[in-house]
């Protein structure tokens, strides 16, 4: 594994030594504006050699090839192995050996990585608004579990991450939003704060922690809300489609990836 670009966030949880597990800022690539520096997504007008490059520097970086999914803002879960390809659709995945990296990518979207505390698999979700209410962390976890089961593993010695998403002070939703979570959990009214007229900032992270210790996660870092989290706030670091694309354009795209080693 090489060593990664100054900014680049290493998350602190307790998974295992044999995981692996980064989340890639702006720097570190060719990218140029309005997709400077290390854009990854291939699909918002970039240059398609420089998204190349970058890809290929990831690679390089982590040490194992990332797998990018074909995201749909659902919740199907994808199996991945040595022989998974690029562009599957679904907005998780699982990984039990070390053919290839699990990976998210988000300019906003909150991304959620999972591992058990023994290194037998990891999986990573993507986790937007309506992919969250419709239940890609239930699914990323239960398939997690089931394959820990399958490997003689305990199925509650999962560990979560939350990496950086659009923050409360931005996330600005409406009625339906809020709706769709709190009709299916009471605790999620706390996440949305009311500006009026139908308005409320809502807590995307706050909302997958109450789903994640609904599922019984006993360790989740990472993401707390504050500033320093919000992908809105930080134009320098991250990459946010909320903020760039109706000015710009366009935005590109940062990923979570947790892999074995």
């Amino acid at each position: 594994m090489g060593s990664f670009p100054s900014g680049w966030i290493v998350p602190e949880w307790e998974a295992a030594d044999r995981v692996g597990a980064v989340f890639t800022t702006r720097q570190g690539g060719v990218s140029l504006a309005p997709f400077d520096d290390f854009n990854l997504g291939d699909h918002v007008g970039d240059d398609a050699a420089a998204v190349a490059t970058n890809r290929l520097r990831l690679t390089r970086s982590i040490g194992v090839r990332p797998v990018f999914l074909s995201q749909v803002h659902g919740c199907d879960v994808a199996a991945l192995d040595e022989h998974t390809r690029d562009g599957v659709e679904a907005d998780a995945c699982v990984a039990t050996s070390a053919g290839g990296a699990c990976t998210g990518m988000v300019a906003d979207c909150l991304p959620v990585l999972l591992a058990d505390r023994h290194g037998q698999a990891v999986a990573a979700a993507h986790a937007g608004w309506r992919g969250l209410a419709a239940g890609v962390l239930e699914e990323a976890v239960n398939a997690l579990r089931k394959t820990l089961i399958s490997a003689g593993g305990a199925p509650g010695d999962v560990v979560a991450w939350l990496g950086p998403c659009i923050g409360p002070q931005a996330f600005e939703v409406g009625e339906e939003v809020r709706q769709a979570f709190v009709s299916a959990d009471s605790r999620a009214a706390a996440a949305f704060r009311p500006q009026g007229q139908g308005k409320y900032l809502a807590d995307l992270a706050l909302l997958a922690r109450h789903r994640l210790q609904a599922l019984e996660i006993g360790s989740i870092t990472g993401n707390d809300g504050t500033a320093r989290w919000c992908t809105v706030s930080q134009s320098s670091r991250f990459f946010s489609h909320r903020r760039d694309a109706r000015v710009l354009g366009s935005s590109g795209r940062m990923a979570a990836c947790v892999w074995l080693r």
